[in-house]
């Protein structure tokens, strides 16, 4: 009788999960939106991918808990793109390889991560208009241990030298087109292990933003690390400017996105938010 029964409502359950939609089966909804843009307001949410050790765009303020301890002037944009959108920010902390493999993919809905234009990039993700500028005095260039400061003076004195890149990373770019030879490469996830690298003896040098070294500098004073003065590597001016990435073919969201950036760019928001994290991270001691 009981297996009868049993049988009985299992059929009836199956039954229903027919005649219901797919997703109603699996406990989530199927989206009816055209687009990945009325995705996001469909839904009410946007979902961005940062690695949050990069101050001042990115990183993690321990005074604070929750989402609200990603902080930077990149989670400053994240927000101020949610909100023109009419929607709440979901900021997803990962590591940087991950944030691009998370919009290439499709699983996420935008990288907001300190991005530079690559070509690989390019032909991975939409990358939109860029929406910081670096400045001759910050760029890209090498932090050394101080007494490697004679012997390390350009990319030309690296040949027989072990150098650390973030993976995926521009500087990773700078090290395949700009550095003539090294000794050894070595990869990284975050740019803070490249610095303990360099700084504990187990590299001779990183390709760094100056911006984020100096940080560092400021966190550490007694490091034994310095910045390589008097040079910087040379950024092409047609690809300059830190990107947002979102999924390849989602026209629809990276013209609307670069229309927000046009504006941030016109009224001075990023620049603004670039300055108060940076003196902001400085004051917390972030690296």
């Amino acid at each position: 009788m009981k297996n009868a029964m049993s049988k009985r409502l299992t059929a009836l359950c199956l039954a229903l999960c027919l005649a219901l939609p797919l997703a109603g089966c699996s406990g989530k909804e199927e989206s009816s939106a055209a687009n990945r843009l009325e995705a996001i307001k469909e839904r009410g949410y946007l979902e961005v991918v940062t690695e949050p050790y990069f101050a001042p765009m990115e990183f993690i303020d321990p005074t604070k808990e929750g989402d609200e301890k990603y902080v930077g002037a990149d989670i400053e944009l994240a927000h101020h793109i949610a909100d023109e959108l009419g929607v709440e920010c979901h900021i997803i902390p990962l590591d940087f390889t991950s944030v691009l493999s998370g919009v290439t993919t499709g699983k996420y809905d935008m990288a907001i991560s300190a991005l530079a234009y690559t070509p690989e990039r390019a032909e991975a993700m939409e990358l939109s208009d860029g929406y910081y500028y670096s400045t001759e005095d910050t760029g890209y260039g090498l932090m050394v241990r101080t007494e490697d400061l004679a012997a390390i003076t350009s990319a030309d004195d690296l040949s027989d030298k072990t150098v650390v890149v973030q993976s995926g990373s521009i500087q990773e770019s700078f090290l395949n087109e700009q550095v003539p030879a090294v000794g050894e490469t070595k990869r990284v996830s975050a740019t803070t292990d490249g610095f303990l690298m360099v700084q504990e003896g187990k590299a001779d040098a990183i390709i760094t933003a100056i911006n984020t070294a100096q940080l560092y500098l400021d966190a550490n004073p007694n490091c034994g690390m310095s910045i390589v003065p008097d040079f910087r590597f040379v950024e092409d001016e047609s690809t300059k400017g830190t990107r947002i990435g979102v999924a390849k073919g989602e026209t629809e969201l990276i013209e609307e996105v670069n229309r927000i950036i046009g504006e941030v760019r016109e009224e001075g928001l990023y620049d603004q938010w670039y300055e108060e994290y940076t003196e902001y991270a400085r004051s917390l001691g972030i690296q």
